[in-house]
């Protein structure tokens, strides 16, 4: 009996929402994830990471699905586009994948997510009751720089979702959801 109770206790993190125990795992970066780093770097594979205190916006996101869910985007990611090298973008001239750097690209992210059944259909402009805690978006800032977020807990006084992202100066929250165009909107399950 003993041992069935500490099963079932190990088991409660996998019967939660995914996007409770991802933005729970967002939170913990704000705060040590300080700089804003996009440098190619060679990682170990598979769950590789750049230094804790530094990354970029997918670096967020693969953090927290990794903290959260146990889920390793590098590995997830290599392994899709080894199979399935054609449905990636083409944009950096690659004749095959590489672990140090794939899952940090936003549109690899994308069709990943796409690939995985993890899309949703985009709200209308304005419209955030489409969005749950834990939810992946994706943007375009600056008219063509792709950009993730994942949408918190939080909202701001108006009712609008914030979201957990690094746009520059580390893991922050923030206002920031309806800032940008948006390009994707995803849901792990």
């Amino acid at each position: 009996m003993k041992l069935l109770v500490i099963l079932f206790a190990s088991l409660l993190p996998l019967l939660a929402d995914p996007g409770e125990n991802i933005i729970a795992a967002a939170h913990k970066q704000v705060g040590v994830t300080l700089t804003y780093d996009p440098a190619y770097v060679s990682l170990v594979y598979p769950n590789g990471d750049v230094p804790a205190d530094r990354g970029v916006c997918s670096d967020v996101l693969i953090r927290a699905l990794r903290d959260g869910l146990a889920e390793d985007l590098q590995k997830l990611i290599h392994e899709d586009m080894r199979n399935h090298f054609s449905a990636y973008p083409k944009q950096w001239g690659l004749a095959r994948p590489d672990s140090n750097i794939d899952h940090r690209r936003v549109p690899n992210l994308r069709a990943y997510l796409k690939r995985r059944g993890f899309e949703l259909p985009l709200p209308k402009a304005g419209d955030v009751t489409a969005f749950r805690p834990g939810d992946i978006v994706t943007c375009n800032v600056a008219t063509s720089l792709p950009h993730v977020m994942i949408v918190s807990d939080r909202k701001t006084s108006d009712g609008h979702p914030m979201v957990i992202h690094n746009i520059g100066g580390g893991a922050l929250e923030e206002d920031s959801l309806l800032s940008y165009p948006l390009t994707g909107h995803y849901r792990w399950k």
